[in-house]
């Protein structure tokens, strides 16, 4: 959500955001509706005042027993037109803010320029990828030679993009998130939050999933929806809230399912466990300092990379470009790790400082120590990881001549002492 009096104080530099983010200026539109919604307020005001005074005359006519009709008569009247003018200025007010929400953040001035992915910037790469002395396969096929990853199951159930997980791979996934929880709770801080997995549409407005995401999304016949990522709940607890500013910044995580409907990924990643409509994710989630967001954010995104350090894989972490950002961020750091089955680095990771943007949208704001005045937070989100793509990470980099699966040596506490996956165990 954006603020309306920067809009009206430099609108400028409102349509240079939009501009640099492929979008057509807007302030103008918005400038015109909050022109003609203040001017509606001028109207009440005056008419409200007219109201009144004209009550006040009509005490005083009868109490010098003189004849108030008339003045009576223009009460009534105002009446209406006070109504009207009320009824307009609402009318004009949910017409802005409906187009305020459907506009994304402005991205930081740091932010590079350009119109899609192409344009994003390495940042820096960390490990060296392994060298085989065999082809290296894709997560899905070594997991069905293992038998322990199955797909037509999981399409007899459901249909495409969910995958059934058996025995020592479906036990992996749950060391995943146990390791990753662990290490963020006990050596980065973070709180261990246990939200719903269902929320209602205001918590989807507050973090921007809507207005205009909705089909990207699982609604329930409840009018619930299902979260697409832990971040709607833990963003959304300090929705309404004015927090003393010795609490900032707050750090909560989440293990949970997401659902995604994936509706405009159609043709992307058909195979294997790289997008589907479920999976798993350890959410890292700030409710920061304005003035320390961005050092909130080179941390959280540290704290993300720390995962994959400690079970020694390969990843890059790059800046997102103003054409590739999510609707909510005004700077975002994807990290993505090295999958020798693809040749590629895919996500893992997005890291995300929203500034007020997210906080405006649901009047989250913090009260300065020793004074009575209100600042919104900034609201930062990133994932820590996500643990389906992780364990594609964890098979393809640890994968063996022989089909079997080394388990990285910070798992194996949480898989019993176990070394080695292998089709026969």
């Amino acid at each position: 959500m954006h603020d309306i009096k920067l809009i009206r104080d430099n609108p400028q530099a409102f349509d240079s955001g939009l501009t640099r983010r492929g979008l057509a200026p807007l302030s103008s539109v918005i400038l015109d509706l909050d022109q003609r919604r203040r001017a509606a307020q001028t109207t009440f005001q005056e008419i409200q005042a007219r109201r009144n005074e004209a009550s006040r005359q009509i005490g005083q006519v009868k109490k010098n027993g003189g004849d108030a009709q008339g003045l009576m008569d223009e009460v009534a009247g105002l009446k209406d037109r006070l109504a009207a003018s009320e009824t307009e200025d609402k009318a004009l007010g949910e017409e802005i803010d409906g187009v305020l929400m459907a506009i994304p953040n402005l991205p930081a001035e740091d932010v590079p320029e350009g119109p899609d992915e192409t344009a994003n910037v390495e940042l820096r790469r960390v490990g060296t990828p392994r060298s085989f002395d065999f082809a290296p396969r894709e997560h899905d096929a070594i997991g069905e030679t293992l038998g322990l990853m199955d797909f037509q199951a999981a399409a007899k159930l459901s249909g495409a993009r969910f995958v059934v997980l058996k025995g020592k791979l479906a036990r992996l996934e749950r060391a995943l998130g146990a390791f990753m929880l662990d290490l963020q709770t006990g050596a980065h801080g973070y709180t261990e939050i246990n939200p719903p997995f269902l929320v209602r549409d205001e918590a989807l407005y507050g973090t921007g999933q809507l207005p205009k995401f909705g089909e990207d999304l699982f609604r329930a016949n409840t009018g619930h929806w299902l979260i697409p990522t832990a971040e709607v709940p833990l963003t959304n607890m300090a929705s309404g809230e004015i927090l003393d500013e010795a609490r900032l910044p707050i750090r909560v995580t989440a293990l949970t399912p997401c659902f995604r409907s994936e509706a405009g990924a159609a043709g992307k990643d058909t195979r294997g466990m790289i997008r589907q409509h479920q999976f798993s994710k350890v959410e890292l989630v700030s409710i920061a300092h304005p003035e320390r967001s961005d050092e909130e954010h080179e941390r959280m995104t540290a704290c993300a990379e720390e995962v994959l350090k400690r079970l020694g894989l390969p990843y890059r972490v790059i800046v997102l470009c103003t054409g590739d950002m999510g609707f909510s961020s005004r700077k975002t750091y994807d990290i993505e790790v090295w999958l020798p089955g693809q040749n590629a680095y895919r996500e893992i990771s997005s890291c995300s400082n929203c500034g007020d943007f997210q906080a405006r949208r649901m009047n989250a704001r913090f009260r300065q120590n020793g004074g009575k005045s209100t600042r919104f937070v900034h609201t930062l989100n990133g994932s820590g990881l996500a643990v389906g793509r992780t364990l594609v990470a964890v098979l393809e980099n640890y994968q063996q001549a022989d089909g079997s699966v080394l388990v990285p040596e910070a798992l194996r506490p949480y898989m019993g002492g176990l070394e080695a996956i292998r089709a026969d165990v």
